[in-house]
């Protein structure tokens, strides 16, 4: 059997490994959409629907947008010019350190590819103590 690391993504992914995640809380957004934070501050959630992410064909809003922090400007663009992944911003997200996916694409990335965007985004927003002590446990 492949590594499961290297399977499809899939939206359970994106909350197991969210809330596994230390000093993480689950609050609802709006519409119950639940909103992963780290000392009261986002790092990944659900959007709800919204006028800046259509399909380009139909003009329907997408209804299973994903908001994920980056740490940087250059590590938002490398996923989004990176035409192999689906990641995505709209204008409204212009000047906003995070990434876009749609659910029905997570399968584009694998669980390991996930993981190493939510922890990154997890990185950007946890204070710098909280963070240190993570990666020093993992390099242990």
């Amino acid at each position: 059997m492949a590594d499961e690391r290297e399977q499809p993504a899939r939206v359970e992914d994106v909350h197991a490994i969210a809330a596994g995640m230390p000093h993480v809380t689950v609050v609802d957004g709006t519409g119950d959409n639940p909103v992963y934070q780290v000392g009261r501050k986002s790092f990944v959630f659900f959007r709800n629907p919204r006028p800046d992410a259509v399909d380009p064909a139909t003009g329907e809003r997408y209804q299973d947008v994903i908001v994920f922090w980056v740490p940087s400007e250059a590590d938002k663009q490398a996923l989004i010019q990176d035409t192999s992944n689906p990641f995505f911003t709209t204008a409204h997200f212009n000047g906003h350190l995070s990434v876009l996916v749609r659910a029905s694409r997570l399968g584009e990335v694998t669980r390991a590819e996930l993981a190493e965007v939510i922890q990154d985004a997890w990185l950007s927003r946890a204070s710098a103590r909280r963070a240190a002590d993570w990666l020093a446990k993992r390099e242990q």
